[in-house]
């Protein structure tokens, strides 16, 4: 097909459509690994403590989570095509913000332009599939595609991060994402066919605001409750706040004409059993990247490089089996794919526990297979049952649904283990540092800095001739948090598993939520609809 001239035919236009929802999938999530890969250089350079890299992964993630049914709602009202470019457009301006930054700060602020555009990229990706592909079962593996990109980017991510960091400056790392964003809006300018909700809606701003507050002011609180303590009155008051304003979300969507998230959804088991897997699973997952990349710089002093084909064992693994999982979902029950793969990550979390300072690549590469096997297994059927799951006007809000959720584990991935790590390594350091021979003021110097600056400011210690027994101990306080970490991990996505196991074997709906497919009651109407999966 021709890209410099509009498509003309239904098969060319469901074409263009499909490579342009690829593409913005993939912008959206090329920089969740490019980043993880990179937090040990950009440590060292930036002088950053573990809670402000922590802010580095959910600068991105929380506008992600926090916007992206409002995006969903924006491209129904406006246009999908509207939102997907302003989408691209956004992530090439995080891009370029983090690019030319000089303090964490500045990071952060690029890091959450391209949250913001991935929340618009994400729903409208999933909904001009849907547009362009009616029929839900030949829907399923053009969503199997869409997972593969998805997949691929986040394959594509350390190995660019371990080239450009070997090379270059860390900040480079961005750079990719500009001209493939830019070119993508060109094209999608002349190539993509507008579309927009079937039946009306409006924005929901007492939900946008509540859903917003709630997931930032929970993620606030639980990164500074780690970094310090839970008993903090800025901590407690943020997670009183969460709290709060999950309350009045849940009251505020009960009570709209035209709520963002419909809560009947959750009358479905399998679309309740989705939304459960996406945050369990992504909390672990996300989360279980900022610990492994940690695990590379601080305690096996691995280059970005060396670290970045580490990784790739994972999303490379997700991603050769992505691709035939959306085919296999034909022939085998969505409920075992996601429980089995479940199960796979869950034991890969647990032999991770038996990492060592000295393990060896070879040790750990089938470990971090088995890892990306089960992950690939999970993300196309997880997607596409939650779309499956409703009926057909409303599966696009349950697609963003269940986006969002992702996203929301996603954040919080990074802010509980980096809790657990940091909280758990700083109560073993001292009785490392004195089984080392580290006593007396040098270890209360050494103490007093992981507790204020964190756990690499020890790393930067002039310790004279203690050097090496205090990162020996370093390394092994951080091994313990680690485990924990993991520990962690693995029981959450083993009770992921079990949700999937017990609600998706259900395939009946409740009444509202009638067959995919069948016409909208004139009192379904009036309920909110997104994008028309």
């Amino acid at each position: 097909m021709n890209l410099t001239t509009p498509a003309s035919g239904p098969v060319e236009r469901r074409t263009a459509t499909i490579v342009m929802a690829c593409l913005g999938v993939f912008v959206a999530y090329l920089p969740v690994t490019t980043v993880a890969v990179s937090l040990p250089a950009l440590q060292a350079a930036l002088h950053a403590s573990t809670a402000q890299l922590s802010w580095v992964q959910d600068a991105f993630v929380l506008p992600m989570a926090a916007f992206i049914l409002t995006a969903g709602v924006f491209g129904d009202v406006h246009g999908r095509k509207k939102v997907f470019q302003a989408g691209l457009l956004f992530s090439a301006a995080g891009a370029v913000t983090a690019l030319c930054a000089h303090s964490i700060g500045v990071v952060w602020a690029g890091q959450a332009l391209a949250g913001v555009g991935a929340a618009a990229l994400l729903p409208t990706t999933l909904a001009l599939i849907s547009h362009a592909v009616p029929d839900h079962r030949e829907r399923g593996k053009f969503i199997g595609i869409w997972a593969t990109c998805l997949m691929t980017a986040l394959a594509v991510g350390p190995v660019i991060a371990g080239v450009v960091v070997a090379h270059f400056s860390w900040r480079w790392i961005y750079l990719p994402s500009v001209p493939v964003a830019l070119l993508s809006v060109a094209v999608a300018a002349r190539q993509l066919t507008d579309s927009r909700a079937p039946h009306g809606r409006r924005l929901d701003w007492p939900g946008q605001i509540t859903a917003t507050l709630a997931v930032t002011a929970l993620v606030y609180g639980v990164i500074e409750g780690g970094a310090g303590s839970f008993t903090d009155v800025k901590v407690m008051v943020a997670l009183f706040t969460a709290v709060v304003a999950a309350v009045a979300f849940v009251l505020a969507e009960r009570r709209s004409d035209s709520p963002m998230l419909d809560l009947g959804l959750f009358r479905s088991p399998a679309f309740t059993a989705t939304t459960l897997v996406a945050l369990t699973s992504f909390l672990a997952l996300i989360g279980f990247f900022f610990v492994l990349s940690l695990y590379f710089g601080m305690v096996q002093r691995l280059d970005t490089l060396q670290a970045c084909w580490r990784l790739l064992m994972v999303t490379g693994a997700a991603l050769v089996v992505g691709g035939p999982a959306g085919r296999l979902m034909h022939r085998l029950s969505a409920r075992w794919m996601i429980t089995c793969g479940l199960l796979m990550v869950a034991a890969a979390q647990f032999a991770l526990t038996g990492l060592a300072a000295d393990t060896s690549f070879g040790s750990a590469a089938w470990r971090l297979v088995l890892l990306g096997l089960g992950m690939g297994l999970v993300m196309t059927p997880m997607t596409a049952t939650a779309v499956a799951s409703v009926p057909h006007h409303l599966a696009g809000m349950a697609a963003a649904g269940n986006n969002a959720f992702r996203q929301v584990g996603g954040a919080l991935g990074p802010a509980v283990l980096g809790a657990l790590l940091t909280t758990r390594a700083i109560d073993a350091l001292p009785g490392h540092l004195t089984d080392a021979g580290v006593t007396g003021a040098a270890q209360d110097r050494i103490v007093s800095v992981a507790q204020a600056d964190g756990l690499g400011a020890v790393a930067g210690l002039d310790l004279g001739a203690r050097t090496g027994q205090a990162m020996g101990a370093l390394g092994d306080a951080f091994l313990d948090g680690m485990r924990l970490c993991l520990i962690t991990a693995g029981s959450l996505t083993v009770l992921a598993a079990v949700v999937a196991a017990v609600l998706l074997r259900t395939p009946r709906q409740p009444r509202m939520l009638r067959a995919a497919g069948a016409e909208p009651t004139a009192k379904e109407k009036k309920a909110p609809v997104a994008q028309d999966a």
